[in-house]
């Protein structure tokens, strides 16, 4: 069993009811998250060996938390736990043509405080298969940036191959948007996969194919990011089209030093929650990559598993991946019996 390690920081989201507005009524619906938890969620449910290193509070929060990655068959041995907060996200979902809105409460959360050697990487990372990072997380303070740094660090020295997805934030670099290119490109030139986009292709190295046909943009941009990243072995992304909030059309692209593979599009309608939909689309990579499936067959499974993922409630993806499998394999969505 292939084994994947996941860093990076959980919250607790709360969501408005019903597609409200945030606050309409006095009702919030809890859930927990996080970009890297939720690939390790969703790899848990496709049969891997996924672990999630993070940090979380020492209260009733972070014990709701911990018990929420057990029930899903996440390995928590490298969870640690610290005095502090719980970081938030409050979401209003979209709606027509409204869309989502996002808004976070997370400075000084346990994670973003803890000390950067709580973290014993050469224990965590022995025997890993992959380790998989964010962006997100240096884009949370300095000592989150070291505590990734020397994950990636003791990753390459123990051969561990990493996946790192660029989840740019502005809203989290407020006030360091000088330092995100540096430091995001930095973390892409240590990867052996790379989520990112046209956009971060420019944000990271002045690559900027934005104005081609999507496809043709995303190949050009992989392409200069190959070139520019000699480590780096695959570069991946999706391309939404938004019709409204609640209908989208969803392609999978996957490049190599060979060639590229694309996936799609994808019908999405009506979307039950598109958020954790990336996420699920890095699983799918990380499980195909690991299961061998192949160039193609790996952005189809992954494009599969990211659209299965906007039919549910909540940013975790709890399909299997024989449930992935069955939607590539039949047209019909009649009732199974």
């Amino acid at each position: 069993m292939k084994r994947v390690v996941c860093f990076g920081e959980m919250l607790m989201r709360l969501a408005a009811p019903a597609r409200e507005p945030l606050l309409r009524s006095a009702l919030l619906e809890a859930s927990f998250c996080g970009a890297e938890a939720n690939v390790a969620v969703s790899l848990a449910h496709f049969g891997l060996d996924a672990a999630a290193v993070t940090v979380l509070p020492d209260n009733a929060l972070g014990d709701a938390c911990l018990g929420e990655l057990r029930r899903h068959g996440v390995d928590t041995a490298a969870v640690r736990r610290t005095p502090g907060r719980m970081g938030l996200y409050f979401l209003r979902p979209g709606a027509m043509l409204r869309p989502a809105l996002v808004v976070y409460d997370r400075a000084h959360s346990a994670f973003a405080s803890a000390d950067p050697a709580i973290h014993d990487w050469r224990t965590v990372l022995t025997g890993a298969d992959w380790l998989h990072v964010t962006g997100i997380t240096p884009a949370l303070g300095k000592s989150a940036e070291k505590a990734l740094l020397a994950a990636a660090t003791m990753a390459a020295e123990l051969g561990v191959p990493v996946s790192f997805d660029c989840n740019f934030r502005p809203a989290l670099w407020r006030g360091r948007e000088k330092d995100a290119p540096r430091v995001l490109r930095g973390l892409a030139e240590q990867a052996q996969l790379l989520l990112g986009g046209v956009r971060d292709a420019a944000l990271l190295f002045g690559a900027d194919f934005g104005a081609e046909e999507p496809a043709e943009g995303f190949r050009r941009a992989a392409e200069a990011v190959l070139a520019a990243c000699p480590k780096l072995r695959y570069i991946a992304a999706t391309h939404r089209l938004v019709h409204t909030a609640e209908h989208n059309e969803l392609t999978g692209y996957l490049a190599d030093r060979a060639g590229m593979s694309i996936s799609g599009p994808a019908p999405l309608n009506p979307i039950v929650d598109r958020i954790g939909s990336g996420d699920a689309f890095a699983a799918g990579l990380l499980f195909g990559l690991c299961e061998g499936l192949g160039r193609q067959r790996t952005v189809e499974f992954a494009l599969a598993a990211a659209a299965l993922k906007h039919s549910l409630p909540g940013d975790f993806n709890v399909v299997s991946a024989q449930e992935v499998f069955d939607l590539q394999q039949s047209s019909s969505r009649d009732v199974r019996r």
